[in-house]
Formats: structure tokens, C-alpha cells, sequence
């Protein structure tokens, strides 16, 4: 079955085209217009082997936070698309995965639930290149709102921005990755006592 998603999300603000294959080999192409993000959309399709293509122009005279969102709301549905109907996937999945002095500790349950938990060292610097280190947490809200999933997010200690903001794409990449993997022990059963997911 072919496990792939494509959205595109047009506004006054953005255009965004993303398209994803889950059983992919990590191929991606990423332009988004603001460096930083590109590079944890690059690590999120390599480290998840997920075929990733993102191009979003947006109002970046303005800022990146309309661009940063909305290629996150797209990705999350185009995610949601992919996976189907979920049956014969795993469903949950986790990753530890430090950088240096950081560590991210993510876990996800491909609910059909949005719920969003998330906590990292307070005192990071502000800014990584174009960057605003307080969207890491906005860009997890819009994935996970369009996703529909429960995730947990927790950094419980580093250092440097970039390698705390880095090291939870990296661990969200394979928890998601291990989470929507076929179970070859689970084929046609859908995990979950409720019926649905």
C-alpha cells in the first residue's frame, strides 16, 4: 500500500507544497526560506527515512513565524494522509537521542488525538541565525494539531540552541519513524481496543 501524503496550503501569508512518503529512504528537498528550519526538516525526513519534499515561499519581510507555522500545519496533515487508516502499524514509538551536551527524550502515540507535551531548558538563547527559538514548541503544536497524535517532547538539559533545538527534531524523527512502521506480527489489526484510531 502506498503509505504517502501531499498538501498544499495556500493563504495570504504562505504558499506551501509538502509532500511525504513514510516508507521512504530519506530523501529530501527542503526550501522554506529560512535556513535553521530547513536543516531540521533535513533531519527530520533523513533520521525518520522519510521522503520529504517541503517549498513554502512566505511573508519573510515580515518575520518567519508565518512561514515556520504553516509549513508545520501542512506537514502534519500531509503525515496524517500518509499514514491511512493505520492498520498494522506499531502506533507508539520513542527516542532518546543526545547531541553533544543535549539531550531529547520524544515519545508519540499516533492517537487520532492531539495533545502536545513539551519542556526544554528555559534559559536557550533567543535567536539561531533567523531562527526564534520559541517556535520549536509552536511548530510541535501545528504538527501535532494536524497530525492528530499525542507526543511528548523533554529536553532535560543542554547548553547551545542549536543542538537543544536540534536533538528533539533528530529524536522526533525516529520515534516517529518507529511509531508508524508496519508490525509484521500486527498485519490487518488495528491497534487499538476502541476500534478506531
Amino acid at each position: 500500500m502506498n503509505r504517502t501524503g501531499r498538501v498544499e496550503r495556500v493563504t495570504k501569508e504562505t504558499s506551501v507544497l509538502v509532500e511525504i512518503d513514510l516508507d521512504g529512504s530519506g530523501k529530501v528537498e527542503v526550501a522554506t526560506g529560512v535556513g535553521f528550519y530547513d536543516h531540521m526538516l533535513d533531519q527530520l525526513g533523513r533520521h525518520g527515512l522519510f521522503d520529504l519534499t517541503v517549498k513554502t515561499e512566505g511573508d519573510l519581510h515580515i518575520d518567519s513565524h508565518h512561514t515556520i507555522e504553516d509549513t508545520a500545519l501542512a506537514l502534519g496533515a500531509a503525515f496524517k494522509q500518509a499514514l491511512g487508516d493505520k492498520v498494522g502499524i506499531y502506533r507508539f514509538g520513542n527516542c532518546t537521542v543526545p547531541l553533544d551536551e543535549s539531550l531529547a527524550q520524544v515519545t508519540v502515540d499516533l492517537s487520532g488525538r492531539p495533545y502536545l507535551v513539551h519542556t526544554e531548558p528555559e534559559t536557550m538563547a533567543p535567536m539561531i541565525g533567523e531562527y526564534d527559538t520559541t517556535m520549536t514548541r509552536h511548530i510541535l503544536e501545528s504538527f501535532v494539531a494536524q497530525a492528530q497524535i499525542a507526543l511528548h517532547v523533554h529536553v532535560p538539559y543542554g547548553r547551545n540552541a542549536h543542538h537543544i533545538v536540534e536533538c528533539q527534531f533528530k529524536a522526533l524523527a525516529r520515534a516517529l519513524r518507529y511509531a508508524s512502521e508496519r508490525d509484521p506480527r500486527a498485519a490487518g489489526i488495528l491497534p487499538s481496543t476502541k476500534g478506531a484510531l
